[in-house]
Parts: C-alpha cells; structure tokens; sequence
C-alpha cells in the first residue's frame, strides 16, 4: 500500500471528534474489508448489554452487584436514588479539601497539613499514582497544594524508604487508607507501619488520618472508635480497578489541588462518545474491535501502550490492572474454559525507542501498539507551559523531536507489518485524564461482552489472597513446632513430619529460609540447602 492510499485509509477509518478534542487513527490496523460488518451483530449486542448494565442489570451474578462507575461522572443515570448519594459524597470531598487547604482541618500541632501519604493497593493505588504523575506541578506559581506520597505494596523496606522520604514532615502528613472490605491484608499492615511512625514521632494517628471505605466495614469501625479525621464510602458497585473517579481517586486529587470537577466533566463527555451505537462513531468500540481484531478474541498478542509524553508515563500499569484483571478469565459465561486475556506492558516515548521497539520493529511479531499523542509541547499546567519553545536546531524544537519520534517509529513498525493505533489528546490535564480513564474503561466493557466474559469480577486474585493465607498458617504451625521443641534443629523435611504435612515440604523451606534470614530463627549451615537446620530463638 502506497502512501496515497494510506492516507486514504487513515481519513476513512480516522475518528475525530473536535468538541472532545480527541482523535483514534486505527487505519495501521491490518483489518481485512468487511471486518466491521462481520462483526456488526456481536457488537451490537455488546452495546446493549453496556445499556443493561448502566440502568442498573446485576453484572456479577457470583456476587449479586451492579457495577456502576459510569454513574461517578453521570449521578442523574444511576438507579434506586444512588445519584444524590454520589453528589453528596462529591461535595463532602470538595469540602474536606478546602477545609485542609484553608487550615482549618489542621494537623495535631498546628500548622498545615503539607503532605498526603496515600495507603492502597491495586486501584487503590494505581489509580491515585497515575493521576497524581499526570497532573502534578511540584514547584513554582502552580505547585501542588500537597506533595503525595504511596505505601501500594506489603515492603517493608520500600515502606521505610517512603517514610524517610517524607522525614520530619511527617508531623504535617495526612494519611489516606484506601480499603473496601477494610481488611485488605496489604492496606491493613500499611496502615499498621503508619501507626507506628507516627506513634514514634509523639503523634496521634487519628487526627491525621482518613479512611475511604465500605460502610461498616472493619477499616470503617475503626476509624469510628479512633476518631479519625474523616471517613469517605467504597460503594460495592465500584471495583477497585474502576474506582479512579470515586473518592478512592478523587479525595487525593483534590487534596493535592487538582481540577477533579473537570476530570469528571472529561470521563462524562467520553461516556456520551462512548454511548454511540454507530460503531465507526464509537471510540471505545473501535478499540475493543481492534483488540478483538490483532488478538483474535484469544489475547494471542500483547498490547504496547506508548505514550509519547512523561506525564502518561505510569498509564500503562494503571492499565495493567484495568485490562488484565478485567480480561484475563479462565472461564466464559457460558462456564466453558477459554483462558481469555490480553498481556499489557509499556513505558513511554522516545524513551522505549532507545529500549524495546528495536524488537517490537524486527523481533517477534506479538503485539500491537497504542501509541498516546500529545499535540501541545508543553501544556498549561504550569510555568513550563508558558516558556517559549527551545530551537536545537534551525526551525526544530525539542517537542518536535518527540513528535517526530512518534511517527517515524509508527512508520517503520507499518512498514515491518506490525500494527499500530493511536490515541491523540490535544494536551494532558485534568479533563484529558478523566476522558482517557472512560475511554478505556469502556472498551474493556465491551471486549468483554465480545468474548463472551465476566469483566466485573476476578476469581483469580481471591484464590492468590487464599493460597497467602495458607501459607501464613502453615507458617505458624512451623514456629509452633519450633518453640515446642526449645534447642532443637530440624530440617524443612523433619519439620514437616512433625507437623503432619510432607506435601507442604518445599512451602516449609521457603518459610524457614526467609525467616532465618530475617533473625527469627537460627540457621545452621549445612551441605545443601535442603539439609540446613533450624531451631527457634
């Protein structure tokens, strides 16, 4: 194909939509003609069981919920009189930060509050992080109202890091536990190690902390009895990884002073695109086409996502969590074994042309790319958005570096035959945030409904919080049998007869050795790993 028909195809596959200020170019996609009419019927369907879905129809039936995060940024479309319960939790939320930003929610020993410790995990935290790389401003005229920090992870040493990090300003932190069941075993000892640093500084946890939780939940109880700053909901119709633009996302958004009503001006505008059933008139539709299209319904190919601009940087791990948890299901609805999903990675541009796209252009063809435009070199975020753009050489500026960069390397890929879209926004800010959120939460619903799959729920990441419990039980029973036979040294293998449980033997040595290695336990030496002994302190 030469480039005057390339250019054919991209104006006829273009979608461009100048009141959203948004574009998706799919036609370096190698659809065969008549795709879309082949797969008008499916869907179709798909588009009506996404309207089921927003007027309330129960979406996972193993746990009898709606899902609604649509209504988020839309409360007149929710059911049962959930809109006034989501503009009353909005405005509490707009409240609670002018309250912290004005003073007059204070920290312990006066001053103001500075600092945001953020404690999730999941879109608990994926989410927040990504807002807050995306749309902060760490200095100047417009810097933010408070510099966030995160505990997403059980680390105990990246943890410490954090806190360090933070130092003395800890005393004018206000810290945010992010759980919907409010023991989430993560968030619970984040919380705990926060409880801590706090109790070592003199400081009274409770008046500087805030849960976002579900309704009588433990993490809820607790924050009652302890009389924490504030408490916010985790509606049950809200999944994590669809929770950007509830209070789970939106309460640290506008503690660090961001724009959160145009966030969800943005989310809502897309949804409206999102809603069309002319299929060619539907971003998200045109996605979830081409996911279905370059994986073959089967997640056969990996999906690349290439934002060309730093502040994008952490979206494609938000959106490892969105489409992989969401997509990837052993099984469909009919109860069949299928073993759906599409494997997510990426970074950004140029930055990758100088890492992966050397095999993305010449190595296996496995994937397909999204890439992410940003028109505007430098946005209006802050002072950076008014300095006059830098020549580096005669009429070139560095944006137009990177710019170029986005399209020589989507061009070499076509001419490689591997696929490619790509996503234009004209800047980042907190409206293109909230449209890029809704854009993708969309078409997840969608190719879900194509394959024939439960988005809404995840079997899997239950069975790995089981398998974890297990084996911290079976962790017990080892100490157990340590401290009841004092001065003793056993094996992995000894210890598992004594306990009952020679098919947990390797499980067993793993406790052992992370336990010894940590001074719980005393280790001796021995020919091989497996012969080493152990005897309890």
């Amino acid at each position: 194909m030469n480039q005057t028909q390339l250019w054919q195809r991209y104006q006829q596959y273009l979608f461009c939509d100048e009141t959203l200020d948004f574009g998706l170019d799919i036609s370096r996609m190698n659809f065969p003609h008549g795709f879309f009419e082949q797969m008008e019927p499916r869907i179709q369907n798909a588009f009506a069981a996404m309207d089921d879905l927003e007027h309330g129809a129960i979406a996972n039936p193993d746990e009898g919920r709606m899902v609604g995060h649509y209504w988020l940024r839309s409360p007149h479309l929710a059911p049962d009189g959930l809109g006034h319960e989501i503009e009353r939790v909005l405005d509490d939320v707009k409240s609670f930060a002018a309250q912290v930003h004005d003073g007059d929610i204070a920290p312990e020993r006066g001053g103001r509050f500075t600092h945001l410790l953020i404690i999730g995990i999941g879109g608990s935290a994926l989410g927040p992080q990504f807002v807050a790389n995306a749309l902060s401003n760490p200095a100047g005229e417009h810097a933010d109202k408070m510099q966030p920090f995160f505990f997403d992870n059980t680390d105990p040493d990246g943890m410490a890091r954090t806190l360090a990090r933070i130092g003395e300003d800890l005393q004018s932190t206000l810290t945010i536990v992010i759980s919907k069941s409010g023991g989430t075993s993560e968030t619970r000892n984040g919380m705990m190690e926060a409880q801590a640093a706090y109790h070592e500084a003199g400081l009274h946890f409770g008046r500087h902390a805030v849960a976002v939780t579900g309704e009588g939940s433990e993490l809820d109880r607790v924050a009652e009895n302890e009389r924490w700053l504030a408490r916010f909901p985790m509606w049950d119709w809200v999944g994590g990884r669809t929770s950007e633009l509830s209070a789970v996302g939106l309460l640290p958004a506008a503690l660090q002073g961001f724009d959160i009503t145009a966030t969800l001006r943005g989310a809502a505008q897309m949804d409206e695109a999102t809603r069309r059933h002319e299929t060619l008139r539907n971003p998200a539709a045109m996605l979830a086409l081409m996911w279905h299209h370059a994986t073959g319904g089967q997640g056969r190919k990996d999906m690349v996502i290439l934002p060309y601009k730093d502040r994008l940087e952490l979206f494609s791990r938000y959106l490892q969590q969105l489409v992989m948890e969401s997509l990837g299901k052993e099984k469909n609805l009919k109860g069949d074994v299928v073993h759906q999903g599409i494997a997510v990675y990426g970074n950004k541009g140029s930055t990758d042309q100088h890492a992966y796209v050397q095999q993305l252009r010449e190595g296996a063809p496995n994937f397909f790319v999204t890439f992410i435009e940003v028109l505007r070199d430098r946005g209006a975020l802050g002072e950076a958005g008014s300095r006059t753009p830098l020549e580096v050489e005669e009429g070139v500026t560095i944006g137009d570096y990177l710019s170029g960069f986005l399209h020589g390397t989507r061009r070499a890929l076509h001419e490689a035959g591997r696929e490619s879209m790509t996503v234009t926004v004209r800047e980042v800010n907190a409206e293109t945030v909230g449209k890029l959120i809704a854009l993708f939460e969309r078409a997840v619903g969608l190719y879900g409904h194509l394959v024939g799959i439960n988005a809404y729920h995840q079997p899997g990441v239950e069975a790995g919080k089981k398998a974890a419990k297990s084996i911290l039980a079976l962790q017990n029973r080892v100490l157990e049998c340590l401290r009841a036979q004092p001065g003793s040294r056993l094996t992995a293998e000894e210890i598992a007869r004594h306990i009952g449980a020679p098919d947990e033997t390797e499980s067993i040595y793993h406790i052992l050795r992370h336990l010894a290695a940590n001074d719980r336990l005393t280790r001796s030496a021995a020919a091989s790993p497996a012969a080493a002994t152990y005897s309890s302190k």
